[in-house]
């Protein structure tokens, strides 16, 4: 799968750069990096209109008062990891975790380590969806034994709960290349007990999940809300991110509505993440 690299810079760039992240991922992008005088936002090829990537964006209707300039390329797939490498930091989870690539110096991590390298699958824990979820792991009082990552990624969800405690770990994702990525990650971690899915929430023939973690996005979530109830066990753990503070209300009401309930809501940049118990 090819991507769209979509690079816009911003004066100024505050509140802006915020404003246009949401209305970005709203219209198919799906990950986003801070740069000094903007961000650079991800899209793949299909999901959004390459030749018209600003539509329903103020990248053409620009407000008073600010400049924009953008730029777009397409990144093919085997070209992923080079832009990858160039552009990676290191990723830390307050005194929890560091995310890491093989290249950097571990003389300075930050609690457990996770060393990823990614194909063309996003969830390195730039993201502040990928951050949260990964807090929120750290902060269980008990970890369950069997673990269920909807929307996996690069895997590294499925690495911390395995790194954590857990005993069985499935980790489920729709694109192939990301589940094989996710199996690569795993061996690099020498984690042992995550198996991997390719598919989606129908797929899953099993139950007795102790904790469910999907970071997807929000219609998504809405979908797989019933899927999710029938496969975790009494008194279960639902972690949810990939969707706005906003958004929190629907998605609250919608995962009440199958019996779910709100224990807490963590927020990181306008985005935010929900934990409920059955």
């Amino acid at each position: 799968m090819d991507y769209l690299e979509l690079t816009v810079q911003l004066q100024p760039r505050e509140p802006w750069a915020e404003v246009l992240i949401c209305q970005l991922a709203e219209n198919g992008f799906e990950s986003f990096v801070d740069t000094e005088d903007g961000i650079v936002a991800y899209a793949q090829v299909g999901q959004i209109d390459v030749a018209k990537p600003e539509s329903n964006t103020f990248l053409e209707d620009v407000p008073e008062g600010l400049s924009v300039n953008w730029s777009q390329k397409i990144i093919a797939q085997q070209n992923w990891n080079a832009q990858w490498e160039a552009d990676f930091q290191p990723v830390y989870v307050e005194e929890y975790l560091s995310i890491l690539a093989p290249f950097h110096d571990r003389k300075t991590h930050k609690g457990m380590i996770v060393e990823i390298l990614p194909k063309m699958s996003f969830g390195t824990g730039h993201h502040q969806t990928t951050w949260m979820m990964s807090k929120a792991l750290f902060e269980l009082d008990e970890f369950p034994e069997k673990v269920l990552d909807m929307g996996t990624g690069t895997g590294v969800l499925a690495i911390i709960a395995e790194k954590l405690g857990a005993k069985d770990v499935l980790a489920v994702d729709i694109e192939d290349w990301s589940v094989e990525n996710t199996e690569e990650n795993a061996v690099r971690n020498a984690c042992r007990k995550i198996r991997t899915l390719c598919g989606d929430i129908d797929k899953i023939e099993e139950g007795d999940f102790g904790l469910i973690l999907a970071n997807i996005n929000k219609n998504v979530l809405k979908a797989h809300m019933q899927g999710y109830y029938d496969r975790l066990n009494p008194n279960g753990k639902l972690f949810l991110s990939g969707f706005f503070i906003s958004d929190c209300d629907e998605l609250t009401a919608c995962a009440e509505s199958f019996g779910f309930r709100k224990n807490r809501i963590l927020n990181k940049d306008n985005w935010a993440a929900i934990e409920f118990k059955k």
